[in-house]
């Protein structure tokens, strides 16, 4: 910072000029003083490439923002206007190309391996080893964020997938349980169609349409079978009858939706279900910290329970920061953000705030709703029960990810193709689908 060198005193008569020359060298003095003092605290700054646009995201980054700046770090904000993981990797690529990219980005999931392996991502291990991150982190966090051997993501937060969110005003008023099963939820539908209320809310959007199908073929299948579709991506799963259950239940669930089933943005949906256009929600548990943001208190406005069948499990998806190897100016900065983000007070607060819950083994439970201690609850608990999300990156590679979900939404958009059909689509084009490595933790399931 650049301080003005200026006289700080007023002038004074001739007859007391010998007395103004200290003053005058004290005048010139401070001001470099200063400058030297400002660049001894200048604060240290990181952009941080991310895709959180929604009401409540952009307060979770504001908080972000404002606990760092309180240890003299600046985070320079680069959302990317898609708001979408999508065209945030698109957007860092080309970053990279141009040789500008970011200090930091959000990156989840099996592109985390991908991009270590390139050798595109700067590794934390101090940060990991000084913050005993492996004992204080869960296991399948801290495998996720390991590339051989060596830390290269800081993790946030980890988002339930198969989370059922209802209009508590609505189910009141018609005294509506919220269903356990199928059978019920067919139940909920039908009277609250009787009663003029759109069921559940839905939108187009391929990444939302698939997030709705894998809950729903988990629930009719098993953690195991579900490994088959999107993990393992056998094409005797496809044919199964679990897979094609699982497309007549997605078939029977769009007639609970509006129609048409529009292209909408989930936060658009949110905001649906705050203001009782629908009933239910099927959606990821960041849609608690946008109606949380809405104004709607969980337990109080909403509430949330996993979608029937999958009671017993936690369909994850765990939000991480990497750190761009760029020329090592950066790391001291880099490091301290990733020392931030893990941090017990962080975590608790950030993950209030954006509906997930830390990724800390021991978390103030008193301070979580109903909707978060119930999923850290599942979560923490066998490991089996812990399923990673195929829409949201954490089960196969880009390639196979974008390829099945445009098949899953052929289906759901096309009435007129049948469940036989869709899933001879499937079992012949997932032959010709890249295989996962092992040793990826979202691949490697027996971990």
């Amino acid at each position: 910072m650049q301080t003005e060198q200026q006289d700080f005193w007023p002038a004074e008569e001739d007859t007391h000029r010998q007395q103004r020359k200290p003053h005058r060298w004290r005048a010139l003095l401070i001001p470099c003083l200063l400058t030297l003092g400002c660049s001894a605290v200048q604060a240290q700054s990181v952009q941080v490439l991310h895709w959180w646009k929604s009401l409540s995201e952009q307060q979770a980054v504001n908080l972000l923002t404002t606990k760092l700046a309180q240890d003299n770090l600046q985070w320079r904000d680069g959302l990317v206007p898609s708001g979408s993981g999508v065209g945030a990797s698109i957007v860092l690529k080309s970053r990279i190309l141009a040789g500008n990219a970011p200090e930091a980005a959000q990156l989840n999931g099996v592109l985390v391996s991908e991009w270590a392996e390139l050798g595109l991502l700067l590794d934390i291990d101090n940060v990991a080893q000084t913050g005993k991150w492996e004992k204080s982190l869960f296991p399948k966090v801290w495998n996720l964020i390991q590339v051989k051997n060596h830390v290269v993501a800081a993790p946030l937060g980890i988002h339930r997938i198969n989370t059922l969110f209802y209009n508590k005003k609505i189910f009141s008023k018609l005294d509506l349980k919220p269903p356990a099963s199928w059978e019920e939820f067919d139940q909920v539908v039908r009277k609250l169609q009787q009663a003029g209320i759109t069921p559940l809310a839905q939108s187009s959007e391929v990444w939302q349409v698939a997030t709705l199908f894998e809950t729903v073929l988990l629930s009719v299948s098993s953690p195991g079978f579900y490994h088959d579709v999107f993990v393992r991506k056998q094409p005797s799963a496809m044919m199964d009858a679990r897979f094609a259950q699982a497309l007549k239940r997605l078939r029977i669930l769009k007639k609970a939706m509006p129609n048409p089933v529009a292209d909408k943005l989930w936060m658009d949906l949110s905001r649906q279900l705050a203001e009782g256009q629908a009933a239910m929600l099927i959606m990821g548990d960041w849609a608690k910290g946008e109606l949380n943001a809405l104004g709607l208190p969980t337990d109080t406005g909403f509430s949330c329970v996993a979608v029937p069948g999958t009671a017993a499990y936690h369909i994850y998806d765990v939000d991480t920061l990497v750190m761009l190897a760029r020329d090592g100016s950066k790391r001291s900065a880099q490091e301290k953000l990733a020392q931030w983000v893990v941090s017990p007070a962080l975590q608790q607060e950030y993950n209030q705030v954006k509906g997930s819950i830390p990724v800390l083994k021991n978390p103030d439970l008193t301070k979580m709703d109903s909707c978060a201690r119930n999923a850290w609850k599942v979560f923490s608990g066998d490991a089996a029960a812990q399923v990673p999300s195929f829409a949201h990156r954490m089960a196969t590679d880009e390639i196979s990810r974008d390829a099945m979900m445009n098949e899953i939404h052929r289906f759901f958009m096309d009435d007129q193709m049948s469940v036989e059909e869709a899933q001879k689509r499937m079992a012949t084009m997932v032959r010709a689908l890249p295989k996962n490595k092992a040793g990826n933790d979202a691949q490697d399931i027996n971990r």
